[in-house]
This record gives C-alpha cells, structure tokens and sequence, in this order.
C-alpha cells in the first residue's frame, strides 16, 4: 500500500467516526459509549423534514417583477382555487344605502292612548320574539288622574246614582198608576230611567274599567318598552310587532334618474345574500335623496328591523365582463382593486382591474381581464401577504 492509499485511508476512518457510522466505540474496557441506532435515525428524519419544509418555504417568493412563484404544494397547503374568466354582457348595478323597515301592511305598534298605569295581561307581559296573533291582549292600561279630577268625577257619578234611583221610583208609581196616568208620563219616566243608567254606566266604567292594550297584526314581538306598574304617557310606544316574513329595504338615491329603469336588487349581510324586488320609488325628496322601496323575498337569509345594508341594484343598461366571485378582489400597493391571475402552473400575477358588483356575492370586471384567463378565487388574500 503506498503512501498516498494509506492517507486516504486514515481519512475515511476519520469521517466515518466523526458521523458515527464506524460501530459502537468502546473505552476503559468493555464500556460502550455508543448511542442506540433508532434515535439516531428518528433525529436524522426530522432533520430532514424540517430541511424540506424549510426548502419549500424558501420557494415561495416575491419574483423581481412583482409576481409569485409558488410550488404545487404550497399551493395545496394555501387552498388555492381558481375560476376560468369568460367576458360576456353583464348588466349594470348602482349602489344605495338602506337600511331594513317593516311592512306597513304586516307590522304595527301598540301605544297608551291616554295617561295610565301598566298592567298584565291573561298571560302576562309579552317578551322580546315572542309571538302573537292578531287581536292578542297584550297588556292592560288603567287610566290615572290627579286627585282633584278623581275626586270630581266621583261626585258626579254619586249625583248621577241619586238621580237614577230619584227616577226608578218615579217610574214604579207611573206604573202603578196605569189608566189614572197618562201614557205619555209613563214613557217620559221610562226614556229619562234609561238616560241616566247609561251616564251612570260611562262614569263609572272611566273610574273603574282599564283599556286592553292589543296587537295590531300577528307576528312575532320586536320591541318592548312596558314593565309592571310603569305609568305611560298618551302615545307612548309599549310594544311592537313585525312579521318576521314579510320586510321590506329602504333605501335613498341622490339622482332622479335612478329611479327608472331597476330590475332585480340583491344586498350582502352575514349569513348569505338578500333578494330584494323592487318595488317602487318616491317622487318627493327627504333629505335631499328619493326614498326606494325594495321588498325582501321570501326564503331570503334572516335579518333584523333597522339593520343597516348595501343594495346592489340590476338595471336594464348592460355592459362587457367577467364575473368572479367577491372574494377575488384584493387591494393594491396603492389600495386599486386588483386580482392574481394564474399566469403559470406556478407563478401568479397581481393584476390591477376595475370592476362593479353585480350582487352581494359577484363582481364583474370590465377592464384588465381576458377570456380564458385564470383568476383566483380561494386564497388571493394569502397570496398578497407573500413578501
């Protein structure tokens, strides 16, 4: 063996102990100071997947000219979906804001029509959602009065009792008196009985009688404002009520000519989107704005009186573009509404786009995108905060 073959030699036993595959190394003896082989190979495996992960995370970057490239696999791992654009006529939307009222025709308000005190009512005072058929006795209000108009009404309704008796006893002689009295005096004595008893009956029931306070229409009870023993003011709301099935939007347009020619109508609230029906406009202003009508249809996502909402309204103008989802639209470096368009299997281009709502889940983008281009549609958020 020569020289040279026996340093090279020497060197591969030095690596191979110097990354522990020479054996197990024994010293003082029979001692062995070797680590167990499975550890070591669990070790070396998550090495090896932390390498890897940190390899494709490495790959995922920011290109020179402001494109991504990202792997097939991080493109997994980020959910990435994407829609083939198709430009086709789209119709034009306008944008109100509105907000959700009641039907006036399925909801009403329960008010004191005097000044009075609360009571309950066969079942106790109604409580928020709960629901109520037309006609339901809500609650009872007992008229109040100041002592002095009380005590004035007691004293002519005492007056009044003396004079009814004063007559019925009249009446009884008249009748006693048949044939010696003439008939006439016995009807007189009859009408003025009967005139009294009803005067009688009318101040007593204002001393003694209270007011059902009942509901308007059926529905479910969207407000309450009335407690046990609260004294109430004349045309103070207590209660109202609203079918939850039948609302309507209303909402406010700065331009006359806005009114002419809307379609269909759609609003985007948690929980899904709204349909909306138009249904008609004011021709006098409020506010320096007409007031629109749109009535909310039937199996429509639930939403609550007063809720504030965008409506997105069709009109019969149309236009070229390409609906994708809301989601795709992301904001700029400048804030301008842009898209990543799936350029390559693995690149992805930011594009800037302009676009309007077509409803509350589509856009349509009218400038910046072609037919048969690839836009994200699932994970373009993620995508923009690649640095």
């Amino acid at each position: 063996m020569t020289a040279m073959m026996q340093l090279r030699f020497i060197a591969s036993l030095i690596a191979l102990s110097a990354l522990g595959l020479c054996g197990p190394a024994f010293a003082h003896g029979d001692e062995d100071h070797s680590e167990p082989d499975k550890p070591v190979a669990a070790n070396v495996a998550v090495a090896n997947n932390t390498a890897g992960t940190a390899l494709e995370a490495a790959a995922t970057q920011r290109l020179p000219d402001g494109s991504l490239l990202v792997p097939k696999a991080v493109q997994r791992q980020l959910g990435l979906r994407t829609v083939l654009a198709q430009v086709q006529e789209v119709a034009t939307t306008v944008e109100f804001n509105g907000r959700v009222v009641a039907d006036a025709n399925a909801g009403g308000r329960v008010q004191a029509s005097q000044t009075g005190r609360i009571e309950a009512g066969p079942k106790g005072l109604p409580s928020l959602g709960q629901k109520v058929s037309k006609g339901q006795v809500l609650a009872y209000l007992r008229p109040s009065a100041n002592s002095i108009d009380r005590g004035n009404s007691q004293a002519q309704w005492a007056e009044l009792e003396s004079q009814l008796a004063i007559a019925e006893r009249k009446l009884q002689r008249y009748q006693q008196l048949v044939g010696s009295v003439p008939q006439s005096a016995i009807e007189a004595a009859r009408l003025e009985r009967d005139a009294l008893q009803k005067r009688s009956s009318a101040v007593g029931a204002g001393l003694n009688t209270t007011e059902a306070l009942v509901a308007p229409v059926a529905g479910v009870i969207s407000a309450a404002h009335a407690a046990l023993g609260q004294v109430v003011d004349a045309k103070d709301v207590l209660f109202e009520v609203v079918d939850p099935m039948r609302l309507n939007v209303e909402a406010l347009a700065y331009d006359a000519a806005l009114v002419d020619g809307l379609a269909s109508a759609s609003a985007q609230v948690p929980g899904g989107v709204l349909d909306l029906q138009f249904v008609g406009g004011a021709r006098q202003l409020r506010e320096q704005a007409i007031p629109l009508l749109f009535r909310v249809k039937a199996g429509s996502v639930a939403v609550a009186v007063g809720q504030p909402v965008k409506v997105i309204a069709k009109t019969t103008r149309t236009t070229k573009g390409a609906l994708v989802p809301q989601a795709a639209l992301v904001k700029g470096a400048a804030g301008e509404a842009s898209v990543w368009v799936h350029g390559a299997p693995e690149r992805f281009v930011l594009r800037k786009v302009t676009a309007h709502a077509i409803d509350g889940a589509n856009v349509a983008i009218t400038v910046g995108i072609a037919s048969g281009e690839r836009v994200v549609t699932e994970g373009a958020g993620l995508l923009s905060q690649v640095r």
